[in-house]
């Protein structure tokens, strides 16, 4: 009895040990350079079992949530209840993924009809200082950063048993509550914590594209000036009719031209980068 005892306990730890972990971080960003008293707040997630961590938005695995229960339900976009899908709009379209085993982050976002990832090839060179704080119920320590262009400040804790923050960041001896910005364009500040029972399953719609962070930052620029040239399977020219939006009823999309098509989107794709001219990373 005591050795199924003995065998019962280490069962349990070892269950406990392989949970994830999630943790809620607030993410306030000044996406628009010429307009920063338009700030963006909205949750992000950072999942954390023992082999890797994902860092997402929220309102994106309530969206594919959402999407997914629609077409379960044989409804198709046509049954999406659109009010309630621009209430969960997002700025944080990208995912970062952290593989605890190979030490390697891989970083995934969406240009037009594909998912693009590559593998972060920029080392995090943290300088620590000795400061010291309290955040919440946390006594932090300082850690300052350059990166992408910018240079950050983390108060990271070893009050938890985790190497890892939100975004891209990690690599201190310690969970990263709060990093930051010198020009306070971004923040990342924990909110709780709490254990779950398994990754989500975020949709990936579309191929997923493996390229260098040097191609994606090209195909990224080349979508803001030719953003119809990645709706088109083949990558050729337009040679039917696409529908956008959602529905064949009124104000639905339905079959559309292909000329004014390319001017929508073009105009779309224009308005939106002009709203994202400052991004988090600036190089």
């Amino acid at each position: 009895m005591k050795k199924l005892g003995i065998i019962a306990l280490a069962l349990f730890i070892q269950n406990v040990s392989a949970q994830t972990n999630r943790f809620v971080y607030q993410v306030t960003m000044k996406p628009d350079a010429e307009n920063k008293t338009d700030i963006k707040t909205e949750n992000a997630y950072l999942d954390i079992s023992p082999e890797k961590s994902v860092f997402y938005s929220e309102n994106r695995i309530k969206r594919d949530s959402i999407m997914q229960k629609a077409f379960q339900g044989g409804g198709g976009r046509g049954s999406i209840n659109r009010d309630q899908m621009e209430g969960l709009r997002t700025n944080i379209n990208y995912s970062v993924e952290k593989d605890k085993t190979n030490q390697k982050t891989y970083f995934k976002d969406r240009i037009g009809r594909d998912l693009y990832s590559y593998e972060e090839d920029r080392p995090l060179n943290w300088k620590i200082e000795s400061e010291t704080r309290k955040i919440g119920e946390y006594k932090v320590q300082k850690a300052e950063t350059d990166f992408g262009g910018r240079k950050w400040t983390a108060w990271f804790t070893t009050d938890l048993p985790y190497q890892d923050g939100p975004y891209k960041f990690g690599g201190l001896p310690g969970l990263i509550v709060k990093v930051e910005d010198d020009k306070g364009d971004y923040s990342f500040d924990l909110m709780k914590n709490y254990k779950i029972a398994e990754f989500p399953t975020l949709n990936q719609f579309g191929n997923t594209l493996k390229v260098k962070r040097g191609d994606y930052l090209k195909q990224q620029q080349k979508f803001k000036t030719d953003p119809m040239s990645f709706m088109n399977q083949s990558g050729g020219g337009i040679t039917a009719p696409m529908r956008i939006g959602g529905g064949r009823g009124p104000g639905g999309g339905g079959n559309q031209n292909p000329a004014d098509m390319r001017k929508r989107m073009e105009e779309r794709v224009k308005e939106e980068a002009k709203k994202n001219s400052n991004p988090i990373e600036l190089q």
